[in-house]
This record gives C-alpha cells, structure tokens and sequence, in this order.
C-alpha cells in the first residue's frame, strides 16, 4: 500500500496528469492520458517505456 504522501506528489511523468492508484491492482493510472504504471513492492514503476496504454 502506497502512503498517501508519496501518491499526493505524484504525477503521471507522460503527460503530468493526477494518477489513480488501485492497490489491488497494484497500479497506477493516469485519469487524462490513460497510462497505467506498475506499483512492485509498494515501489511506483514509474518509467514511460515500462507503462500500458488502455484502449
């Protein structure tokens, strides 16, 4: 689980938009993009090129 301190700071690194976070997803994703990041061992993956794309 993510501390609401570091999901408060984060934003998606494509396109700066807010991220929702799905712990049992373990994921994060972008509400305007649509960019879903990886979360490992409460670690955001948080690179561009490891990311998924809905749609």
């Amino acid at each position: 689980m993510l501390k609401k301190e570091l999901l408060d700071v984060l934003c998606c690194p494509k396109c700066k938009g807010e991220l929702e976070y799905k712990p049992e997803q373990e994921t994060l994703t972008c509400i305007s993009c649509g960019t879903t990041y990886n979360v490992r061992n409460n670690i955001p993956i948080m690179l561009v090129e490891d990311a998924h794309r809905r749609g």
